[in-house]
């Protein structure tokens, strides 16, 4: 049976739960649920398991592959638990989109790859490939994307952040 969440943040970070979203975005949402949607996290029993002893008693914790996340939850806006979606990538933020999940605004946090070709902030190194998915948000879907570290930060327009270096592409 699905279950039905009220989702107030999707959020892309590579650290998945931490203490930015367990002290800042959790209170700020008023979230009283996290989903971590991550297909190697899901497939392993440890690592799962330090990521719920690290979420206090009274948020639930589900943690999901993908794939059995798009399947099992209908998503809402304004009924149901209020609920953060955290991805650790945005090639699975972007695959649960093009599977059913529908989001108008996407978070990005934390981004880290050896390879990147730009640093839009202090905390978000994007490589090629992470720029194609944002640019398919961004031209087929209307997503808004930002990057914003904790709720009381300025949010940056992904298009802003991202300006000289498609400029340079062209």
């Amino acid at each position: 049976m699905a279950k039905d969440l009220n989702i107030v943040l999707v959020r892309v970070d590579s650290r998945l739960v931490h203490g930015q979203i367990l002290e800042a975005w959790v209170p700020h949402v008023r979230a009283k649920c996290i989903i971590v949607v991550d297909d190697k996290v899901a497939a392993d029993s440890f690592f799962e398991t330090v990521i719920r002893m690290a979420v206090p008693s009274e948020i639930e914790v589900i943690i999901s592959s993908v794939e059995d996340f798009v399947k099992k939850y209908n998503f809402t806006h304004g009924d149901g638990k209020k609920t953060i979606v955290l991805f650790s990538n945005l090639a699975d933020a972007c695959d649960a989109f093009n599977r059913g999940f529908r989001f108008d605004r996407l978070n990005i946090g934390n981004v880290y790859n050896n390879e990147y070709n730009i640093c839009c902030s202090p905390s978000v190194f994007l490589c090629d490939n992470e720029i194609k998915n944002i640019e398919n948000l961004l031209k087929e879907t209307g997503v808004f994307v930002e990057l914003q570290r904790v709720p009381k930060g300025r949010a940056v327009n992904i298009k802003e952040a991202l300006k000289d270096y498609w400029h340079i592409k062209k």
